[in-house]
């Protein structure tokens, strides 16, 4: 009898589904400076080395790849059951255009600043810092990215100029030609979280947040034509271009960030005809 009934206690188990593990894929490359989608099933809880990562409640979530970052990156995706399923992504690397300048006078290596000066520059680091350091829900990070303006690409990502011997900071986004009040238009939705009219690096400054810790950061404009706190959907304008700031010309800067790690605009967009230069 004993043996019946275990039996048949087999025989409905082996009828029963065997529980699967959480989906888990990416969209984008793996690269250095690179943001980078990915998949999961909904429900279930997503590490990126260890690091805990934001879960849409489709299954969505976003990371990014340092600029510098080498070696491989491991995804690890939980359901409530406790089933896992991981992928190791290697990082491809990239070659970034380094330009060593010696023979400079001292003072065009690190330019003198008074108090004031440095004082000024210090609040403007804290606000942007506050806002892309905002970490929401929401989810327009999965959007197909378009160009903010139409123009000739000037400065890209990751460029570097050493002088006299020391590094200075990688550019950090995308510069794109443009002439003063040509339209600026939202490369995905989002939230504004900053404006600023004159920063002192990096004059009209407005941040989008794009959900997740994904954020961009548009400078050098001459004017805004939305608030802190609007929402913006894809391709509305949000701003002007212009040279204010700490710029030789007119032209739009815009930068990425997934928190404190930079991002390359350009690895998220269409291509076109004219080089990056």
């Amino acid at each position: 009898m004993i043996r019946q009934g275990l039996a048949l206690v087999l025989g409905l188990a082996a009828l029963l589904p065997a529980w699967a593990a959480p989906t888990l894929s990416v969209r984008d490359t793996v690269t250095q400076g690179a943001m980078v989608r990915g998949q999961t099933t909904a429900g279930a809880t997503v590490t990126m080395n260890g690091q805990t990562l934001p879960v849409s409640a489709e299954g969505a979530f976003v990371f990014a790849v340092a600029r510098a970052y080498e070696g491989q990156v491991t995804l690890r995706a939980t359901d409530a059951k406790g089933q896992a399923a991981e992928l190791t992504l290697p990082v491809a690397e990239r070659s970034f255009n380094v330009q060593r300048i010696d023979g400079l006078p001292q003072d065009k290596v690190t330019p003198p600043r008074s108090q004031e000066v440095q004082d000024r520059i210090w609040r403007d680091v804290v606000q942007i810092r506050e806002a892309r350091g905002q970490e929401s829900a929401r989810t327009e990070f999965t959007q197909a990215f378009i160009w903010p303006v139409d123009g000739i690409v000037t400065g890209v990502f990751g460029s570097q100029r050493i002088l006299n011997g020391t590094p200075k900071s990688p550019h950090s986004g995308l510069d794109i030609a443009g002439a003063t009040g040509t339209l600026v238009r939202a490369p995905a939705g989002g939230v504004v979280t900053l404006w600023h009219p004159d920063m002192y690096f990096t004059g009209g400054t407005l941040i989008v947040d794009h959900g997740h810790g994904i954020t961009s950061t548009f400078i050098h404009l001459s004017d805004t034509l939305v608030a802190e706190g609007d929402v913006v959907e894809q391709g509305d304008p949000i701003a002007k271009v212009g040279a204010t700031g700490r710029a030789t010309g007119p032209h739009l800067h815009w930068s990425m960030n997934w928190g404190k790690v930079r991002i390359d605009p350009q690895l998220l967009l269409p291509r076109r005809d004219e080089p990056a230069s």
